[in-house]
């Protein structure tokens, strides 16, 4: 058999198993049928080569029977490569568990073509060093002037390699969001919720900041979504933000994660309203406009069932006649409010109803969010809070460690042994809810009792009853502890606080 003959028998074998790889492709691999029926559309260009080759051959034409055989040779080569990197990239190494990303399979056939192409010029006896040497300034040339391209090249190789963006990824790149469908040498394709394809550089994505939507620590990424509404300031902060947190946690609304669970905040104060922002987790991106309308339309709906008004933007003209007669009628009404406080306690019932309302003038409003401190244990201060609203919690500290003693309420008293006597706080107290207090101070009661000492005795028992059940308390709680101390004690720092005879 001639050279030429046996030459001729190597590709004619390399086509049968081009073919032979391009139907098991074609079986296994029933999505890539694309680029398989692509390299077998080349591997008949090669037979009809091959066959050509024979065809003008035997008629003489040895010249153009010489190119077609080359021709083949080299197709040949470039359709086993490609079908051979569809067979390991995407059916050998995904049998193994072993994923890489497309860049890598179009680098690895790349370079085999190339190193084909180099092998077949050394074999038909081009002189490869010659040949690098001349194209070198070409090289050089064609790199300058494609530099953004090749820019653009480097960057997809560079985000698939480290799989900074990958297909299927939702991104948001300025005020463009969507799903990852393509990531080319060139460009990377973003598809909108508008059913739009947005085309990105490549370059552009490595040199730039771009955000990726969920957690990819997360075998369900979730997307957290930030619904914002306007509320009337009159209604309390934290009532608004439990109303709203309840409006989606309790609610079943599609798409909305049940964890992490939703929260609201007061983001900023305008001119009448608080505006908050009710924070939830989307499951699903897609649906982000509509699920946002779903929240919003939850939201409102409880926030009309607890009597708290959406904010509107208005402008209002208030015109009050300010003179002294309306500021007495307005002056005359917190008095009244006042003086009712003063009722319900017990520590001011020696006070005669006169007395209550001059101490009533006296009392200052002393509002508290739910978590404040109001008064800490071990601090010395000259007044004491009456209740008119809300909760809070009593507690005892000792060795760094805090013991829940009493929780009061609407009407209660404390602070008064610092009032009466100048003593220490006993026990902290904090606002359990939010928290509405008079504040009544040593000057607003000193009067009183320098008119009528007689008061002092009464008081005094009664602060006397209030210490032995805070002792009790205290030692149910915790062993130990001061003990109670008798009213003619108390009633002798009173009169030594207020400077009243004995």
């Amino acid at each position: 058999m001639s050279a030429t003959s046996l030459f001729r028998t190597e590709v004619a074998t390399a086509m049968a198993v081009a073919l032979v790889l391009g139907l098991v492709l074609l079986a296994l691999r029933p999505k890539d049928r694309a680029s398989t029926r692509n390299a077998l559309v080349l591997l008949g260009f090669c037979a009809l080569a091959g066959a050509a080759d024979t065809a003008i051959g035997s008629m003489g034409g040895l010249g153009v029977a010489g190119i077609l055989a080359d021709a083949s040779t080299v197709l040949v080569g470039v359709v086993l490569i490609r079908m051979v990197g569809i067979l390991v990239f995407r059916v050998l190494l995904p049998a193994v568990r072993i994923v890489t990303a497309r860049i890598v399979e179009d680098l690895t056939t790349t370079g085999l073509m190339l190193a084909w192409g180099l092998v077949w010029l050394r074999l038909a006896g081009v002189d490869l060093g010659s040949l690098i040497t001349t194209s070198a300034v070409i090289t050089g040339v064609v790199a300058f002037s494609m530099q953004e391209t090749l820019g653009n090249i480097l960057g997809g190789v560079v985000l698939q390699l480290d799989q900074s963006i990958r297909v299927g990824d939702w991104v948001k790149v300025d005020e463009t969001s969507g799903r990852v469908v393509e990531i080319r040498w060139r460009y990377t394709a973003v598809e909108t919720r508008n059913r739009e394809t947005v085309v990105i550089p490549n370059g552009w994505l490595v040199k730039n900041r771009f955000t990726l939507i969920g957690s990819r620590a997360d075998p369900a990424p979730i997307w957290r979504r930030w619904v914002y509404l306007d509320v009337g300031i009159d209604c309390p902060p934290l009532k608004v933000c439990e109303v709203l947190e309840r409006a989606v946690g309790d609610a079943d609304i599609p798409h909305v994660a049940r964890e992490p669970a939703a929260t609201a905040v007061l983001m900023t104060i305008g001119d009448g309203y608080g505006h908050y922002a009710l924070r939830y987790f989307l499951d699903d991106p897609v649906p982000d406009d509509p699920t946002d309308s779903l929240v919003r339309a939850h939201a409102v709906a409880a926030l009309t069932r607890n009597g708290m008004a959406i904010a509107v933007p208005r402008e209002e003209r208030l015109l009050i006649k300010d003179n002294e007669a309306h500021r007495a009628v307005q002056h005359a009404k917190e008095i009244v409010r006042r003086e009712a406080a003063l009722a319900r306690v017990d520590l001011f019932a020696p006070l005669s109803e006169a007395e209550r309302r001059e101490l009533a003038e006296h009392l200052v409003y002393a509002p508290f969010v739910k978590g404040d401190t109001v008064t800490r244990q071990g601090s010395v201060a000259h007044w004491l809070y009456l209740i008119v609203a809300g909760e809070a919690e009593v507690w005892l500290e000792a060795n760094g460690e805090r013991t829940h003693v009493a929780t009061l309420i609407r009407g209660s008293v404390f602070g008064e042994m610092g009032l009466m006597t100048g003593a220490p706080r006993r026990a902290t107290i904090t606002a359990r809810s939010d928290l509405e207090c008079y504040r009544l101070d040593k000057a607003g009661l000193e009067r009183i009792l320098r008119s009528r000492p007689d008061i002092a005795g009464e008081i005094s028992r009664i602060l006397a009853s209030r210490q032995t059940e805070l002792t009790d308390r205290r030692d149910s709680a915790a062993s130990g502890g001061p003990r109670p101390t008798r009213d003619a004690d108390i009633l002798a720092k009173i009169r030594n606080f207020f400077g009243l005879a004995a």
